[in-house]
């Protein structure tokens, strides 16, 4: 029996693109997992909860969360978007919740609440699931293609869509297809420095204005960083890593990181240290600071890290010691040299080559029948839910057109 289609790869877009395909018209649709589980990542992704979108609404700020592919997912996201995705489950009866940073949640708090609702949807419609089911090898015949799956299982399929996420298996079916492959490199990750001025700081967590440079070339990004015993993470941290990933790569995670602590000018910072001299000149430097925000064990940090002394008092402060300290507030600089731990998803910034896929169906400019969905493209998104999304986004698109064909 030859199937309609055959879907390799158990996760996000292999789900959405099996079920789309079902719900549109397609009658034989079969999922292959070459692990013993499916939907894994929906699993452990936001500590088990599963971020599995954002309610970033507004398409041309939705698309500015992913370093690579944000001229392609313009289109798609018009076709199903951040609401779309959120309606979707909503109507499959899973409850959802928005929290105060924009990520979506399940009301349950719990990942395994939508995988129950993607494999029982999935049931209902009859779409067959094989675990541990590696494919090996695709070949094209006349009428499509055919599937050598490990354990000398074979199959006949008219169409095939390819969801394998980071896994390298389906890079290589990729390009034993003829497809080029952008080399995958770590994306979401924090960043180490061996300065150790702030290690009485780990565990501090403060929105900041930042800029990473990496031989010559400048991110910059304001947000939340987080202060750990080898360096920093946090959102802001992992987004600069994001759309550093392959310099950062090419550089040997070398670099130079830049924090404005307080994300202030250089003259109102000024201003505000010289009004608190004038009315607290008797006060210790050490033990009283003029902004409020600022952590007192990081302000204490960033002092002696100076070498002022700790028993200093406002009046005895010195203009040349006050500009340090205005310096040091504003722009601290802190070498970087290595990647912290992979991010909490474990997104690859590389995967099949953009200019070989017709985004209007997700199908192969170079293979007729063959369609592409998810992180195995050359497509990546910060966290927060938007990594997920293009898997819903692609997966539906894919769905739809390989039905309409």
């Amino acid at each position: 029996m030859i199937l309609d289609l055959v879907i390799v790869g158990g996760g996000a877009s292999g789900f959405m693109g099996a079920i789309t395909a079902i719900n549109s018209g397609l009658r034989s649709v079969v999922i292959l997992e070459g692990g013993a589980k499916v939907l894994e990542k929906v699993r452990i992704s936001g500590g088990g909860r599963c971020n599995l979108t954002n309610s970033c609404w507004e398409i041309s700020d939705l698309v500015s969360n992913y370093p690579r592919g944000e001229k392609q997912l313009i289109g798609l996201f018009n076709r199903f978007s951040t609401i779309d995705a959120f309606d979707w489950f909503q109507s499959k009866g899973l409850s959802l919740k928005i929290e105060k940073d924009g990520r979506v949640f399940p009301n349950s708090d719990s990942s395994e609440e939508v995988i129950k609702c993607l494999t029982s949807v999935a049931k209902k419609l009859g779409i067959k699931v094989f675990t541990n089911s590696h494919v090996k090898k695709v070949t094209i015949q006349q009428e499509g293609y055919n599937l050598f799956v490990k354990g000398n299982k074979f199959f006949e399929a008219k169409n095939i869509l390819i969801c394998t996420g980071g896994h390298p298996s389906g890079r290589r079916l990729a390009k034993s297809l003829g497809h080029s492959i952008v080399h995958p490199v770590p994306s979401l990750f924090s960043l180490s420095t061996s300065e150790n001025s702030l290690q009485s700081c780990s565990g501090i967590s403060l929105d900041v204005q930042s800029k990473l440079i990496v031989n010559k070339k400048k991110f910059g990004e304001s947000g939340s960083v987080l202060i750990t015993h080898k360096g920093f993470s946090g959102p802001m941290i992992l987004r600069l890593s994001a759309f550093g990933a392959r310099d950062l790569y090419v550089n040997n995670y070398q670099g130079e990181l830049k924090i404005n602590w307080l994300s202030m000018r250089e003259d109102e910072v000024n201003l505000k240290i010289n009004l608190y001299k004038l009315h607290n000149g008797k006060k210790s430097i050490f033990n009283n600071k003029p902004f409020y925000n600022l952590p007192r064990s990081l302000w204490r940090a960033l002092l002696l890290s100076l070498n002022i002394d700790s028993q200093l008092k406002w009046s005895d402060l010195s203009k040349s010691m006050k500009d340090s300290i205005v310096k040091c507030l504003i722009m601290s600089r802190y070498k970087i040299n290595s990647r912290g731990p992979y991010g909490e998803e474990f997104v690859t910034a590389g995967g099949v080559s953009l200019q070989e896929i017709n985004f209007k169906t997700m199908e192969s400019k170079i293979c007729k029948g063959l369609y592409f969905a998810g992180e195995v493209l050359n497509i990546d998104g910060i966290t927060g839910g938007f990594n997920f999304q293009h898997c819903w986004t692609s997966g539906w698109v894919a769905g739809n057109s390989i039905t309409a064909k």
